[in-house]
């Protein structure tokens, strides 16, 4: 199949090509990087001649609230287009378990909005949302830093690593369109500073994690099942002391 990844040279996408060309299935990469530009449509109609498949695993540019929200609305608009022009038949989107459970988080609203055009377009879809990255934790840390102080809130969260991520989505994608929501999450569910302390403990930092029920994440107060999936999520395999392992040997190459 012909499957065209929409931000095919990011964290996700990279690896989400590369596990695809090794299926044996014609994956281009597409972003601004290779000449595909969803905002301005440039190189877009012609990524997609031919494609059975699209997977948006496109990131904003920018984090302020309003233009993240334009960047996702524009971007999956001009893409549906596209994919209806080019008979594309299952359409691919990333998104984040929980999103409408923070509406204080610009961001998560974005993706909300996203996820409703997807919806509301006649081409056949899957939404598969994520949990929040390992590769992220390093971020949500120093959000929180308050001085010497990580001050986290004790709500649970359920990791994952990126690569189980492309994993799920490269499986996602040669198969039938769901027409609804999927969830991934990592192996495991903890306390949000208790991930904040494994993360001081493996990299070897100074920094004293704080609980506190208070503490904002990103705009947002957390409760259990803000950043947990519901039932029958399916589950990566990379625990987060094994990633925390595997990055640091990789850095230190």
């Amino acid at each position: 199949m012909k499957i065209v990844v929409i931000g095919g040279t990011g964290l996700i996408g990279t690896k989400l090509v590369g596990y695809l060309r090794e299926r044996g299935h014609d994956a281009i990469a597409a972003s601004p990087n290779t000449g595909v530009n969803t905002i301005t449509r440039e190189g877009l109609a012609q990524a997609l001649a031919g494609a059975d498949v699209v997977v948006d695993v496109a990131n904003a540019p920018v984090w302020e609230d309003q233009a993240v929200l334009e960047f996702f609305e524009t971007s999956t608009r001009n893409l549906l287009a596209a994919e209806a022009a080019a008979d594309v038949r299952h359409h691919v989107a990333l998104s984040i378990v929980g999103s409408e459970r923070l509406p204080d988080n610009g961001y998560f609203r974005a993706k909300v909005a996203q996820e409703a055009l997807i919806k509301a377009s006649a081409i056949p879809y899957t939404i598969l949302r994520a949990t929040q990255f390992f590769e992220f934790v390093g971020g949500i840390a120093q959000s929180a830093t308050v001085g010497d102080e990580i001050r986290l809130s004790p709500a649970l969260i359920q990791p994952i690593a990126a690569q189980d991520v492309a994993l799920a989505l490269a499986d996602v994608a040669v198969s039938p369109p769901a027409n609804g929501t999927v969830e991934v999450a990592g192996p495991e569910a903890m306390p949000l500073d208790e991930l904040g302390r494994r993360f001081v403990r493996g990299t070897k930092g100074t920094l004293k994690v704080v609980p506190d029920v208070r503490a904002r994440y990103f705009g947002g107060v957390l409760s259990d099942r803000t950043l947990t999936p519901g039932a029958h999520p399916r589950i990566g395999a990379i625990r987060f002391e094994d990633w925390l392992g595997q990055s640091a040997r990789a850095a230190g190459r």
